[in-house]
C-alpha cells in the first residue's frame, strides 16, 4: 500500500515553477482521467483529503465515517495552465449542485470540494463560483465546498492511473469513457498532444 502523506510543510519540495491543486468531484477515477489529459498538468494522484483520521484506507473512507473526500492532487505548471483553467475543468466535469453525490456514488466522500493551498487559490475559487452562480450556469445552487487544504493521503496503488490501466473494465467503458469523450470535445485545444 502506498499511503504517503503530503502536507503544507513538505510542499516546498516541488520545483519552484510548479504548483498544486486539490479537487474532489466524485469518484477519483474519473477526475484523475480528465486532469491527466490536460496540457500543463505534470502529475495527478488520487487520494483522500479533508478527514479526521491519519492514513485512511479506501474501505475506511467508503464508510463515510472518516470525513475524507476522494480527491485528486494535481501538480501543474502555471506557465502552461492556470488555476482558473483547472477550475473550469473541475466545474465542467461533474455536477457541483448535488450534495454528497455524483451519479450513483453517494456519501460525503463523493462531495464536490476545492481544497485551496493558499489565499490566491481561495479567492480565485470563490470568485469563479460566484461568476457561475451569477450566470446561472446550473439550474440548481452550487454546493461545492471551498476549504483550506490540510493533508493529502495518496490512495492505494490500485487506484492510481486507474482508467489508463483498466480502460477495458465495464466501469471504465460505461461511465468514464463517455465522460472523457465529451471532455475531449469540450477542451480539445487544451489537451496534451
Amino acid at each position: 500500500m502506498n499511503l504517503t502523506k503530503v502536507s503544507p510543510s513538505n510542499m516546498s519540495n516541488l520545483p519552484e515553477e510548479l504548483q498544486q491543486a486539490t479537487f474532489g468531484s466524485g469518484c477519483f477515477w474519473c477526475t484523475e482521467a480528465f486532469f491527466q489529459r490536460l496540457a500543463g498538468v505534470v502529475k495527478v494522484e488520487s487520494g483522500y483529503s479533508g478527514g479526521k483520521i491519519r492514513n485512511p484506507t479506501y474501505r475506511e473512507v467508503c464508510s463515510g465515517l472518516t470525513g475524507h473526500a476522494e480527491v485528486v492532487q494535481i501538480t501543474y505548471d502555471p506557465e502552461q495552465v492556470s488555476y482558473e483553467d483547472l477550475l473550469e475543468v473541475f466545474f465542467s466535469t461533474h455536477d457541483p449542485t448535488t450534495l454528497n453525490r455524483q451519479g450513483a456514488d453517494t456519501g460525503t466522500q463523493y462531495r464536490s470540494v476545492i481544497f485551496y493551498h493558499n489565499e490566491e487559490q481561495k479567492n480565485l475559487a470563490e470568485e469563479f463560483k460566484k461568476q457561475l452562480e451569477a450566470a446561472k450556469a446550473f439550474r440548481n445552487p452550487i454546493v461545492t465546498e471551498i476549504a483550506p487544504f490540510t493533508e493529502f493521503f495518496v490512495a492505494e496503488d490500485y487506484h492510481q492511473n486507474y482508467f489508463n490501466e483498466n480502460g477495458e473494465a465495464p466501469y471504465c467503458q460505461f461511465v468514464i469513457a463517455p465522460k472523457l469523450d465529451k471532455f475531449a470535445r469540450s477542451f480539445k485545444q487544451r489537451m496534451k498532444a
